[in-house]
C-alpha cells in the first residue's frame, strides 16, 4: 500500500480584495520530493507558499500536511519556512548566528519556551549539518548574502522539520554562493530525506537540480517530473509569451 502524500492540496483558491490569485489548484507532494515552483510575477507562487505554511487561509479547498488537516493546531509544526528576501532585509540585525538559529527553535516552543540542554545540542547539530559552526559567534551583519541565507535555512531546520519551504532563496546571492547553496539543499534532500519546495525564476538552473516542478500562473498549468517544463509550448502556456532561456553552469 502506498504511503499518504506529505502534502495534499485540493481545489485551493485565494483572492486579494476580490482579485483571484490562485484558482482551483490541486496537487499531491510525496515525502522526499524536491519541488521547484515556477511561474510569472503575480502568478500566485508566494501566495501558495504562504497557504502551505499557514500564513494565509485558503478561501476554498482543503490541505493536509503530513496527514493532518490544516484546521489542526499543530498541522504546520513539521514545516520549516524561509521567507522571501529575509537574508537581505535582516542583514543588519544585531544578533549572532547562534541567536538567529536559536530563535527558530524557541518560536516553535511558544513565548514561554526556554532553551534546554537538548535544545542547545540540537542548535549546534544544525549548525554542524549546515557547515556554519565556525560562524556561530559572528554577527549577521558581518556575513555575506550566501552565508546569511544559509543561517536562515539552518534556523528553519533547527526544529527538525519534515518539510522545508523556501521563497526565492537565491535573491541577492552571487552565482558561486548559489552553487554551494544548491549542493547544501541537495544534501538535505538526499541524506536527511527532507521534502523541499522552493520558488525560483531561474527555470534552466532549477531543472538541473530538482526532482519535480510545479508550474503556476493563477491556475496549475502542470505538475510532474522536471522534464515537463521542456515539453512543447509549456513555457508559453505559463508565461503567456516566449521567454529566453539562459543556461547557467553551476
Amino acid at each position: 500500500m502506498s504511503l499518504e502524500p506529505i502534502i495534499q492540496a485540493t481545489d485551493l483558491s485565494f483572492s486579494y480584495n476580490g482579485v483571484p490569485v490562485i484558482e482551483h489548484i490541486s496537487f499531491n507532494i510525496e515525502k522526499g520530493d524536491y519541488v521547484g515552483i515556477v511561474g510569472p510575477n503575480g502568478g500566485g507562487k508566494t501566495t501558495l507558499l504562504k497557504i502551505l505554511v499557514g500564513l494565509l487561509k485558503p478561501q476554498t479547498g482543503a490541505i493536509k500536511i503530513a496527514g493532518k488537516d490544516i484546521k489542526s493546531s499543530n498541522a504546520f509544526s513539521c514545516i520549516g519556512y524561509v521567507p522571501q528576501r529575509v537574508a537581505m532585509e535582516n542583514s543588519s540585525f544585531p544578533a549572532t548566528v547562534y541567536e538567529i538559529v536559536e530563535s527558530g527553535l524557541l518560536a516553535k516552543k511558544g513565548l514561554s519556551g526556554n532553551s534546554t540542554k537538548q535544545d542547545k545540542d540540537r542548535i549546534l547539530q544544525a549548525l554542524e549539518e549546515a557547515h556554519i559552526i565556525d560562524l556561530k559567534d559572528r554577527l549577521m551583519s558581518s556575513l555575506s548574502g550566501g552565508q546569511r541565507q544559509r543561517v536562515y535555512v539552518t534556523r528553519a531546520l533547527a526544529s527538525d522539520p519534515q518539510i522545508l519551504v523556501l521563497d526565492e532563496p537565491f535573491t541577492g546571492i552571487d552565482m558561486a554562493s548559489q552553487k554551494d547553496f544548491y549542493t547544501f539543499l541537495k544534501d538535505l534532500n538526499i541524506n536527511k530525506h527532507l521534502t523541499i519546495l522552493f520558488v525560483s525564476h531561474d527555470i534552466d538552473t532549477i531543472t538541473q537540480e530538482i526532482k519535480s516542478v510545479l508550474c503556476l500562473n493563477r491556475g496549475l498549468f502542470c505538475y510532474g517530473t522536471k522534464e515537463i517544463i521542456h515539453a512543447e509550448n509549456t513555457i508559453e502556456k505559463i508565461y503567456g509569451k516566449t521567454i529566453t532561456h539562459i543556461h547557467h553552469s553551476l
